[in-house]
């Protein structure tokens, strides 16, 4: 991972523009490819990032002359085109770290155990739902849940306790990796929650992935497969 705290500002391009004015930020550089700009006063939420793949170039930023102006412009672009623009005009800290293998995440009991239930209820998500296997492998970690809908499309559900943004942006990073395969595209992703935030059913609906509210107690004791759809 690459850290850099750095006095900059951010452009967007891509299906809207966005700009976030010069300040002192935190930008991460992670070895799966993604990029993340952050600030001091927003939690874990970055002001914006670009998932992986993209690509990264660093450039000096010359005047009409010629000379070198001091600032850098670094651009991250994806496989669509979309560009996240950096302009650097002064670095405050810049280190590299490797961090290893990541052994993942330990999911509690209720998650864990739901999780199993939804495979067993497969069909809980759709009539005609086939489930091909849980924690389906990734080159950045297993799926909790892919199987197939009724017309045969594959399908990637990931399931949490409470469903929140990092969720979302975890299974839009599995999607992107499963559709690169040509055996498995095209993929389409299902959130599947106790509990879903606003926030993160906004995103999801955004990016396209469905979500889906289920009552655990419920699905634990009964065959029902009653599920509130959003």
């Amino acid at each position: 991972m690459r850290l850099v705290i750095a006095r900059c500002t951010v452009d967007y391009v891509g299906r809207l523009t966005a700009h976030l004015p010069e300040a002192t930020r935190l930008v991460l550089v992670k070895a799966d490819g993604s990029v993340s700009v952050h600030a001091d006063d927003r939690a874990y939420k970055p002001l914006n990032w670009m998932t992986p793949p993209c690509t990264l170039t660093e450039r000096v930023i010359t005047d009409e002359s010629g000379e070198d102006t001091g600032e850098q412009l670094w651009v991250v672009e994806n496989s669509k085109g979309e560009q996240l623009r950096i302009t650097v005009s002064d670095i405050v800290l810049d280190h590299t770290e490797e961090l290893g293998e990541d052994p993942g995440l330990t999911k509690d009991g209720v998650e864990e155990h739901l999780q199993k239930l939804l495979a067993d209820k497969f069909t809980t998500f759709g009539t005609g739902w086939t489930l091909i296997r849980r924690e389906f492998p990734t080159a950045i970690g297993p799926v909790d849940l892919l199987g197939r809908d009724s017309d045969g499309t594959t399908v990637a559900v990931e399931v949490k306790r409470r469903g929140n943004i990092d969720g979302v942006e975890q299974l839009t990073r599995y999607l992107e990796m499963l559709n690169r395969d040509e055996m498995l595209a095209p993929v389409k992703g299902v959130f599947a929650a106790q509990e879903i935030k606003p926030q993160a059913r906004t995103l999801a609906e955004d990016r396209g992935i469905r979500c889906v509210v289920v009552d655990y107690d419920e699905l634990r004791g009964t065959d029902s497969n009653e599920l509130r759809l959003f």
